[in-house]
């Protein structure tokens, strides 16, 4: 690059296909009306969407069709599509910075208008206001952080209305996803193209110190598989579990433990089968259950799952293995007695159906009784994705259900006495 003359460079600069990741260009040429670009918090998003105008006002990324001429660009408010649309680090104004002056918009807040000098115009929408988009028409729309929007449904309605110029008026949405029914609709819609980006697809970007804190604080939580991950996390509401039960006990550190156990609940057979669900958790002094670990293995030979078993049980230094037996029998037990002679295991036997079992824990659960260290995004899917349907196998929510109720739903052993010397 240092050989290349100014001029080849700003070309080079201000070449987005370029520089931009897969997930920041659009999908493949199909049947696509709008693409929609689910990100994390500094995944790119914005950028994603000025460039693409930028592109569009010029003719580029879509062969065959005609510059964009009527653009409407829609926010969660018009202070937000001043600030981060338009005037933003990443917005269209921003974009022309190293290239193509001539190329810059011209700016009319109080007329809420971008000109472009080819005659292109844009023009900017809150989503307070579904009214504001009937009777304008566009060929081109680009619509930010739609999660967030007051009215969502009745804006994206006036929108596609308004959607009515050129052969294929297209629309971009750039959202940090939320599990609302508008989004779920697209997802399933063929018309919608989807792109995805976490957070740390843009780390190069970021401050360091931002990306270590948020990983700290909300690595594998349901917000941060939202904000971060750009994931839909949504609880389905015939499950027994709540992901709200699971956030508002969670905890970063291990209080003092009374006992700890692992429980096992074994995949079925004696050869390569399901996952073995494995889970330690402690019984605080506090009276409060700890979920401490999710070492739950799949396509493992019972050899393999018992030496994980039993590694998990002396480094946590458990009281005892809790061991579901009933597709094993006495096989579960030696299993885990052939890797590790000394360790201490209780057979428990599923005389109930998994629903009555689990009942129990989930009013634990929901009393705020039961607490995740740190998080487990497994675990906790199939916490919150199990209604009890035939056909379901939830083995950590087996193994999880194992290790409370032996916890905190049997009768209180005597604790040991302790010697103080």
């Amino acid at each position: 690059m240092k050989r290349l003359d100014g001029e080849i460079l700003e070309d080079l600069i201000d070449d987005w296909p370029q520089w931009g990741r897969k997930d920041q260009t659009p999908p493949a040429p199909g049947n696509w009306e709008v693409w929609l670009v689910l990100g994390g918090r500094g995944a790119g998003k914005t950028r994603t969407g000025a460039e693409w105008v930028k592109a569009r006002v010029k003719g580029n990324f879509d062969q065959g069709l005609k510059p964009a001429g009527r653009i409407a660009l829609v926010a969660p408010t018009l202070a937000e599509a001043r600030h981060v649309m338009v005037e933003g680090k990443s917005g269209l104004m921003s974009v022309y910075e190293y290239n193509e002056p001539e190329w810059r918009p011209h700016y009319e807040p109080s007329k809420r208008l971008l000109t472009w000098p080819n005659g292109a115009v844009a023009q900017i929408f809150s989503a307070e206001e579904p009214d504001s988009l009937r009777g304008p028409q566009f060929d081109l729309a680009w619509c930010d952080e739609l999660a967030k929007w007051k009215h969502a449904e009745a804006v994206f309605d006036m929108l596609k209305f308004s959607m009515r110029l050129s052969e294929r008026p297209l629309t971009l949405i750039s959202t940090t996803p939320r599990p609302i029914p508008l989004i779920k609709r697209m997802l399933a819609d063929p018309a919608v193209g989807v792109t995805r980006a976490a957070t740390f697809a843009n780390a190069k970007n970021l401050a360091p110190s931002f990306l270590r804190d948020v990983v700290r604080r909300y690595g594998g939580t349901r917000l941060g598989r939202q904000e971060l991950d750009g994931e839909i996390i949504a609880d389905d509401p015939d499950a027994l579990f709540k992901r709200d039960w699971i956030e508002a006990a969670r905890v970063r550190s291990v209080p003092e433990l009374r006992r700890i156990v692992v429980a096992v609940d074994p995949p079925a057979g004696q050869g390569r089968g399901s996952r073995c669900g494995i889970i330690a958790a402690g019984l605080g002094r506090d009276g409060r259950c700890y979920v401490l670990e999710d070492k739950s293995v799949a396509r493992r030979s019972p050899a393999q799952w018992a030496a994980r078993v039993a590694a998990l049980y002396r480094r946590r230094e458990a009281c005892r293995v809790v061991a579901e037996v009933n597709q094993g029998g006495a096989m579960v037990e030696a299993v885990l007695r052939e890797v590790d002679p000394g360790i201490a295991v209780r057979s428990v036997y599923a005389a109930r159906g998994k629903t009555a079992r689990a009942e129990p824990v989930a009013a634990l659960y929901e009393q705020g009784r039961v607490a995740h260290v740190g998080a487990f995004p497994e675990l906790e899917d199939e916490l919150c994705g199990w209604t009890g349907a035939a056909g379901q196998s939830p083995d950590r929510l087996d193994a999880l259900v194992w290790a409370v109720s032996d916890l905190m739903l049997r009768p209180k052993q005597a604790e040991p006495r302790v010697r103080v010397i």
